[in-house]
Order: C-alpha cells, then sequence, then structure tokens
C-alpha cells in the first residue's frame, strides 16, 4: 500500500512541479530567467547637451558633404548603384514573368489533382462550405497544428524572457503599469464598454461561422484578442484579471492544444488506416456542421487569443 508523502517532498517531484505551476501557485522560472525591470536612468542637463553638441560636431565633420570630399563620392556612387540595382531587378522581374504560363490555361501546374480534389470532393468530404477551412482544417490539419505549436511556443518564449515575479510587478504597479497615460480617460472607457462586448460576439461569431463564410479560428481569435488588449488598455490590468487572469490563461491555452491534439491524432490514424471516425459530418450548411472543423476553430481561436493577449501583457509589464 502506497503511503502519502509529505507536502515538501512532493513539491519537490516532477508531478508537484508540474501542477504547481498549472495551478499558478508556483513558477520554475520566477527568480531565475526572467528579466527584472530596469531602473530609469536621468542625465544632467549639462551631459545632455554635451553629448548632444559633440554629436553635431561629428556630424558636421565626418558626414557633410560640402567639407568631405570622399563622403560625397561615396554619396554618388552609392545613388548610381542604387539605380542600376533597381533596373537590373526589374528586368529580370519582367524576363521571368514572360516564361510564367498564361493564366487559365488547363495545361498549367496549378490545376493538379490536388485542387481538383479541392473543389470538386470538398464538400462531400468535409462538410463545410468554406472550400479554405476544408482544406486547412482537414487535408491539411497536421499543418495547420504545426502552425498552431507554434504560437504556443511563442508564447512561451516570451514568457521565460519578459515575465517578473508578482512581488516586483505589484510593487511598481502604480509606476509602470499605466505611467504614460491617463489612468480614467472617460472616452476611452465609454467607447471600450460599448465596443468590447461588440467585439466578442463578432470574433465568437466568426469563428462559429468559420466551416460556412470567411473566417475561422485565425481570424475569429484575433478579434477576440483584439478586444482584450482594448479592455485592458482603457481599464487596466486589475479589471482584467477578474476574469480573466494567469490562471485562466494556462488552462485555456494548454486545454486548446491539448484538444486539437487529441482530435487531430484521432483523425490521422483512422484516416491512415481507412477507418471510419464516427465523427458526423452533419448537414452542409447548418452551424453544426463540418465534422471535426467546428471544434479545431474554437481550439484554434482560444490559442490565437490567448497569445495576442500574452504578447502584449508581457511586453506592456511583463506579467498576465
Amino acid at each position: 500500500m502506497s503511503r502519502r508523502k509529505p507536502n515538501e517532498e512532493y513539491d519537490k517531484t516532477m508531478a508537484g512541479r508540474f501542477f504547481g505551476w498549472l495551478s499558478g501557485s508556483k513558477d520554475p522560472y520566477l527568480g531565475r530567467v526572467e528579466m527584472q525591470a530596469q531602473e530609469e536612468k536621468v542625465l544632467p542637463s549639462e551631459t545632455i547637451i554635451e553629448r548632444m553638441r559633440e554629436a553635431q560636431m561629428r556630424r558636421d565633420k565626418v558626414y557633410d558633404p560640402e567639407a568631405n570630399t570622399l563622403a560625397r563620392l561615396f554619396h554618388k556612387i552609392y545613388t548610381a548603384s542604387a539605380v542600376l540595382f533597381c533596373i537590373a531587378l526589374v528586368g529580370v522581374l519582367l524576363v521571368t514573368v514572360s516564361y510564367l504560363p498564361p493564366s487559365g490555361n488547363a495545361d498549367n501546374p496549378v490545376n493538379n489533382v490536388v485542387s481538383e480534389r479541392y473543389i470538386e470532393d470538398g464538400l462531400q468530404e468535409t462538410g463545410a462550405l468554406n472550400i479554405v477551412s476544408g482544406m486547412i482544417l482537414t487535408y491539411r490539419a497536421f499543418d495547420t497544428f504545426g502552425e498552431t505549436n507554434v504560437l504556443f511556443i511563442a508564447t512561451c518564449c516570451v514568457m521565460i524572457l519578459l515575465m517578473v515575479d508578482d512581488a516586483i510587478l505589484k510593487k511598481q504597479e502604480a509606476m509602470s503599469d499605466r505611467r504614460f497615460e491617463p489612468k480614467n480617460d472617460a472616452i476611452l472607457q465609454g467607447t471600450a464598454f460599448v465596443l468590447t462586448p461588440i467585439i466578442f460576439i463578432f470574433g465568437i461569431y466568426i469563428i462559429l461561422n468559420g466551416h460556412l463564410s470567411p473566417g475561422g479560428g485565425f481570424s475569429g481569435g484575433a478579434i477576440i484578442g483584439a478586444g482584450l488588449i482594448l479592455y485592458t488598455s482603457a481599464f487596466g490590468f486589475h479589471k482584467t484579471q477578474r476574469f480573466f487572469d494567469e490562471h485562466i490563461y494556462k488552462i485555456a491555452k494548454i486545454t486548446a492544444l491539448c484538444m486539437y491534439g487529441l482530435i487531430g491524432t484521432y483523425f490521422y490514424v483512422t484516416g491512415a488506416n481507412g477507418i471510419e471516425n464516427h465523427i458526423p459530418l452533419g448537414i452542409p450548411g447548418h452551424i453544426l456542421s463540418s465534422g471535426i472543423i467546428l471544434p479545431i476553430n474554437f481550439c484554434v481561436g482560444l490559442e490565437v487569443a490567448c497569445t495576442m493577449y500574452a504578447f502584449y501583457a508581457l511586453f506592456r509589464r511583463g506579467g498576465l
């Protein structure tokens, strides 16, 4: 029979560190690799004037074409070389274009069995009226999953480089959060109060209709991320964290990526082995249709929205 480990011993295990990071109680990177907030350095006015005078002297001595013969000669050679390079580049491009096949020719390389399959059989095989969504989220779902992983890894790298300790954030929040802008702008807050819900609803609409019309997870997630950024710019991080803090961010981002991976893996395995995946395509044109496309759009939308907001928050204050 297994015995229960003490908390001190459990926190040192891999499972303890992972669940502590997932819950937001502990972060293994804090205090080790994050960038510390720098203090503003104020130079004396005499030093600033002296440096400006030295810079003007260097400019007058080195870059003045009237007094520097070598600089005047270099400027002429540089201008002539730039003109010749542009003419040569235009000529190469024109020659290349002249060898392209005529537009609309049935024998063009673009008119192959791949594009023909997308156009003729896409609706029947994916259930999506939007051919582009059906292509990138079913036929090329593995490639789109890689792009989603790129967003996840990019956010992790920025968090490692820019995340600062919560104690430092609380200590310097009044100075670093909204230092160079008004804290309570009535026009900005009124506009954000009206537009933010509309932006969120429109982003959800774009995601829901990604398989029916132009849109999908990437564009809908970008719209929702823009709404989060607008709300934070108007009301600050303190109010935003009431409904979207670091803990919710981690759950949403990791869950979206894992769900995408599970759905995609099931789809790849069944398709590669000729097994029916039992995911109904529904009736084309209905919201609940297109098989795996609708849930994947939700996952991609969450990933993109979280990535946009994370970049904004980290570059602005060093924390979520």
